[in-house]
């Protein structure tokens, strides 16, 4: 598993440190621990965690940068999780209303020491905190959804960005007022098929 997760960073081209390798690995290991009695993701299989998840989280990073990046419908953790052991500057929310999923968000923060992780337990609407420079989003919503519930999160300047699959030209068509797509970016993720692409946003007057 761990020359899997080395050779998929390596085409991402990422900088990633041997002991972030071995905490994504036991992050890894957690999720198929817990997904036994919490059912976190369909995914199953540590290859399948590894591709379909890590991999598909830490794809964003060679496009994006934070000092404070909020995670909306966090789930088990993706990408926050992920992205805050590559980047351990970084300053990450990880906002999940499922209580159970909550639960595992902060038992996981605990085991693998992550001291620049916060969990939300409760709905994006109801945290008021302007002060992110990215809120990303992976399996939360159509667009236009997630910047009504998490635009108020950004701070002035800030990006907005989610993960999609196929291009998203519908839902670019119909974006809210005073938000504009900044770039549409294709990924390739090592091990994934189909495709992956990641929609940056910012408000129209930046």
């Amino acid at each position: 598993m761990k020359s899997r997760l080395w050779e998929g960073i390596r085409i991402l081209g990422l900088d990633i440190s041997e002991s972030e390798i071995q905490r994504l690995l036991s992050y890894s290991s957690l999720i198929e621990k817990w997904n036994k009695v919490y059912n976190l993701t369909s995914i199953r299989g540590m290859d399948k965690i590894i591709s379909h998840h890590l991999l598909d989280s830490l794809a964003v990073l060679p496009h994006i940068d934070a000092t404070r990046c909020a995670d909306v419908g966090s789930g088990a953790g993706l990408p926050g999780i992920p992205l805050a052991i590559a980047r351990p500057g970084w300053s990450v929310m990880l906002i999940e209303s499922n209580k159970k999923k909550a639960a595992f968000l902060r038992q996981a923060c605990i085991e693998l020491g992550l001291s620049n992780v916060d969990v939300f337990p409760d709905r994006v609407e109801n945290l008021v905190d302007p002060g992110f420079d990215l809120v990303i989003s992976r399996a939360f919503s159509e667009i236009g959804e997630f910047i009504r519930l998490s635009g108020h999160l950004c701070e002035k300047g800030g990006c907005l960005a989610t993960l999609k699959g196929k291009y998203p030209e519908e839902e670019l068509s119909r974006l809210p007022a005073g938000i504009r797509a900044v770039k549409v970016v294709p990924l390739k993720v090592p091990g994934l098929q189909g495709a992956r692409h990641l929609v940056i946003m910012k408000s129209e007057s930046e």
